[in-house]
């Protein structure tokens, strides 16, 4: 993609709604280091929570209980073993390491625009506390009367299942884009095909599955749907209309072709 910024021609009340600074490839290293840093530190703080209870103390005072420690997995890798948590543990562990890795690859390598120390803050803190809504909704399933042994792997099961597609989805749709608009022969066009033909924000409907599957994995059923339900309502209503302003302004009668061709915004065949 070309270095050269592209003027943002949307109201300033949709700008302001965005936390992605469209059009502007003005070299940002502090904002994005800064981004990368504290999204590399949020697996950090969730081992702690699950391996150490970080954090629980406090939940105890206002009397909530949550799950004391459980048997530590046992795979045959010492890396994996000595962290001492359990399969779900490490299960949940394993989708925090998951979501930093895939959003610094994004940062790093897949997004050529500006990223501000303040949208870096506002991005990170965001994801931070959603990932560690999940893990502290685990942590209180005592209150439930549940022991670690005796919760439901089902909502783990599902819940891994949506993150795994959902991460992907995402993660794949944002490459191919990538590799689309590196190509200095299409500069200027709208990338419509791979994963981008299904929906037209594929990328958005990825981090709905996952973030869905994470919130359901660590708190059940109830916290995926309501989680879901949010991002669903969120970019529906907020992320969609102010990207499709942007697109429709930028690429004129291409986006409305796009619009057309594929109809479904979000997921495929569902919104």
């Amino acid at each position: 993609m070309a270095n050269a910024s592209i003027k943002d021609p949307r109201s300033e009340e949709s700008k302001k709604r965005d936390l992605i600074s469209r059009g502007d490839y003005t070299s940002t290293p502090g904002g994005k280091a800064l981004f990368v840093l504290l999204r590399s530190l949020d697996p950090l703080l969730h081992y702690s929570i699950l391996a150490h209870g970080t954090g629980t103390a406090l939940l105890g005072r206002v009397g909530l209980r949550t799950l004391p420690p459980s048997l530590p997995s046992h795979t045959g890798i010492s890396t994996i073993d000595s962290l001492g948590l359990s399969p779900y543990r490490l299960a949940l562990l394993g989708m925090a390491i998951g979501s930093a890795l895939k959003q610094n690859i994004w940062i790093i390598a897949l997004s050529g625009e500006s990223m501000s120390y303040g949208n870096a803050l506002t991005i990170s803190i965001f994801n931070t506390v959603l990932n560690g809504i999940s893990v502290y909704a685990f942590m209180l399933s005592a209150m439930a009367g549940w022991t670690e042994s005796s919760t439901s792997p089902t909502p783990l099961i599902v819940g891994g299942a949506l993150y795994v597609t959902g991460i992907l989805t995402e993660l794949i749709s944002e490459v191919q884009r990538k590799a689309f608009k590196s190509d200095p022969k299409n500069k200027g066009k709208v990338y419509s095909g791979g994963l981008w033909a299904l929906a037209r924000h594929i990328n958005y409907g990825g981090y709905t599955l996952w973030r869905a599957g994470y919130a359901m994995a660590g708190g059940g059923w109830t916290l995926g749907a309501v989680v879901g339900a949010f991002f669903a309502y969120d970019f529906a209503t907020r992320s969609i209309p102010i990207l499709d302003e942007y697109c429709g302004l930028r690429y004129g009668e291409q986006w409305e072709k796009f619009k057309k061709q594929t109809p479904s915004r979000l997921l495929p065949w569902i919104y």
